[in-house]
């Protein structure tokens, strides 16, 4: 049985992965048949690349993802998209898909400060307050 899972690379307690399509038997970090993407939990926001292709090639052939897997692949929308091939839709109108949703930049709601908060720019653009009567005599 072919299992599409997690294979770990990278230097010890700094963990990122490759997207790997293995036979279930082959040990996590062993013997794989194809690298089909890359998965990095360290940036903020996690990236996650994955060759949409050949992730829906190897999920029609009948290669089952693990948990993690399944949870970025329904995430991304890929499984929706299996889906949609099984039921007789073009794998060209899918692959389409995917590429626009990519040119589409991510655009993320510009961070606005709580009310009666002031920003780091606005509160250095004001004055700041003159010292107290009662500063000056005890100095």
């Amino acid at each position: 049985m072919l299992k599409i899972r997690l294979r770990r690379v990278g230097a010890k307690k700094q963990p990122s992965y490759r997207i790997v399509v293995a036979d279930s038997r082959a040990p996590r970090d062993g013997r794989f048949i194809e690298t089909i993407g890359f998965y990095n939990p360290r940036t903020s926001p996690e990236t996650v690349r994955i060759n949409e292709e050949r992730a829906l090639y190897w999920l029609s052939q009948g290669a089952q993802p693990t948990e993690s897997l399944q949870r970025m692949l329904e995430k991304q929308g890929t499984l929706s998209r299996l889906a949609r091939l099984k039921a007789g839709e073009p794998l060209a109108a899918l692959l389409a898909e995917v590429e626009a949703a990519a040119a589409r930049p991510a655009v993320a709601p510009a961070a606005q400060p709580a009310p009666g908060v002031q920003s780091i720019e606005e509160a250095s653009s004001e004055p700041s307050p003159e010292p107290s009567a009662e500063a000056a005599d005890q100095g």
